[in-house]
């Protein structure tokens, strides 16, 4: 404590290569794809998006109704599971399970005839878009939507931590604005497909992110973290 100093945002800078650290960049790395993954589209297009492919408006504000619904209760899960399965963990799990839907919602998309009234989903292909949307908002909130702020609470070392945490809380916002800026211009211009296809994607690459980058800090003390 008595050789301890005031944190700065120089601190995240090597002293001698004049680098971010590590543990920065993995921060926020992490801030990045908890966004790329395009959770804030199904939450601020939702009811829009349901519509636009043939359901009512009251079918749309349903969905929403579930998608809320079924987002506690996997944070619920994740509150339970953090501690005993541990962080990077439920991570991969989440970034795997979020691939998976992703790309099963482009492949159904790819499908879709367009009408008058925008796209139409056959009532298997709608299902089956609509039971992916639910298991990846449930992957998102098990994983991703809650454990990314504990790990950035948890990862920094003491002299790193409030400016870690800022920086690593600026790039999550730029990331969520970029995402819900561009996901109309890809709905009007390439499509359903290619937006869900690029979500799918980064979910995909997030696997070898967590694996490389980030490190498990279950039962570890700030103390204990290094840069």
């Amino acid at each position: 404590m008595s050789a301890d100093k005031p944190p700065k945002l120089s601190d995240l800078f090597d002293g001698t290569s004049g680098k971010l650290h590590p543990v920065v960049w993995a921060g926020i790395g992490l801030a990045i794809f908890q966004q790329l993954v395009g959770i804030n589209v199904i939450f601020y297009y939702g009811a829009v998006l349901w519509e636009f492919v043939g359901c009512s408006e009251s079918d749309g504000l349903l969905t929403n109704v579930i998608m809320g619904s079924v987002s506690i209760l996997a944070c619920l899960a994740a509150i339970m599971l953090i501690d005993q399965i541990g962080r990077k963990p439920l991570l991969l799990i989440g970034s795997i399970g979020m691939a998976v839907t992703l790309a099963t919602m482009a492949a159904a998309f790819s499908q879709a005839q367009i009408s008058d009234t925008g796209l139409e989903l056959d009532s298997t292909l709608g299902t089956i878009a609509l039971l992916s949307a639910i298991l990846y908002v449930i992957f998102f909130n098990l994983s991703w939507g809650p454990v990314m702020w504990v790990l950035l609470g948890e990862m920094f070392p003491n002299q790193l931590r409030g400016s870690g945490l800022a920086v690593s809380g600026f790039a999550q916002w730029i990331s969520n604005f970029a995402i819900t800026m561009t996901f109309p211009i890809l709905l009007v211009t390439t499509g359903l497909t290619s937006a869900y296809g690029f979500y799918a994607l980064s979910a995909l690459v997030s696997i070898w992110f967590v694996q490389k980058m980030v490190r498990e800090t279950k039962g570890q003390t700030l103390e204990q973290m290094s840069r």
